[in-house]
């Protein structure tokens, strides 16, 4: 019988998928060649991973275990920091159960991989929705406010009626059973959903802000206050998506 290549067994083993890897490494394991060996070494490893993020993933369903059979909502904010821009929030349900790897806390991802798990999140979701309040009516109501009633928004818009919602930290004016949860964003399957939904969207109108208004930066700082951001503010003064009530102390 010919002995397979080295090049052909390991591409084999890094093309294979989860199902079928555990096979593959019992077939070569017992290769005694050094190159075999590494492959079969990192197929391993591979499968170690990807064992240790479905354990993690399993964990992060913690808070919607709690709820079987009902219509769990994760709520989370983005942009209540920055000086410019919309406050955005996205609510999002998943189907029972569903586990979508390397979805976590927005802000520990890359821009990439955020854009990439904003697809599936919403192509797998039971129903999500995104909302957002201008910089007008944070300057009227102040971000905490603007922030819980842009929540609310989105609960009371989505397509499908949440029975509980989960919420990062906050809790909402709203006859629905609900849960806050410290650092959410990084605990729930749910809440996280929504952190990277929400990041995903407000980032990409944050960079057509930019074409808008390119003295400030915004493609790079999205409308935080960076050193550069706020040097520019000086220069140039305010644009019309700059909140009144952030800058006042900067100008």
């Amino acid at each position: 019988m010919k002995t397979e290549s080295v090049s052909l067994i390991s591409e084999r083993l890094k093309a294979a998928d989860e199902e079928t890897l555990p096979s593959l490494i019992l077939s070569y394991e017992n290769d005694e060649r050094k190159a075999v060996r590494q492959a079969v070494l990192r197929a391993k490893k591979r499968l170690e991973k990807l064992k240790e993020e479905d354990e993690r993933l399993t964990r992060m369903l913690e808070f919607e275990r709690k709820y079987p059979g009902l219509m769990v909502c994760g709520l989370d904010e983005v942009g209540r920091g920055p000086l410019a821009g919309p406050v955005t929030v996205a609510a999002v349900i998943l189907p029972e159960g569903l586990k979508i790897r390397y979805v976590n806390d927005s802000k520990k991802l890359s821009e990439i991989k955020r854009e990439e798990l904003s697809a599936e999140i919403k192509e797998k979701a039971t129903a999500f929705r995104v909302c957002s309040l201008p910089p007008e009516r944070i300057d009227d109501v102040n971000i905490l406010n603007a922030t819980k009633e842009d929540m609310v928004n989105a609960v009371n818009t989505i397509s499908v009626k949440p029975d509980v919602l989960l919420i990062d930290a906050l809790t909402l004016p709203v006859d629905i059973r609900q849960e806050a949860i410290i650092k959410g964003d990084a605990r729930s399957l749910s809440i996280a959903s929504a952190s990277i939904i929400a990041k995903v969207e407000r980032d990409a109108y944050m960079k057509k802000m930019a074409e808008l208004y390119p003295e400030y930066g915004f493609e790079q700082n999205k409308g935080y206050g960076t050193a550069e951001h706020i040097a520019a503010l000086r220069k140039y003064g305010p644009c019309p998506i700059h909140r009144k009530s952030f800058i006042q102390n900067l100008l």
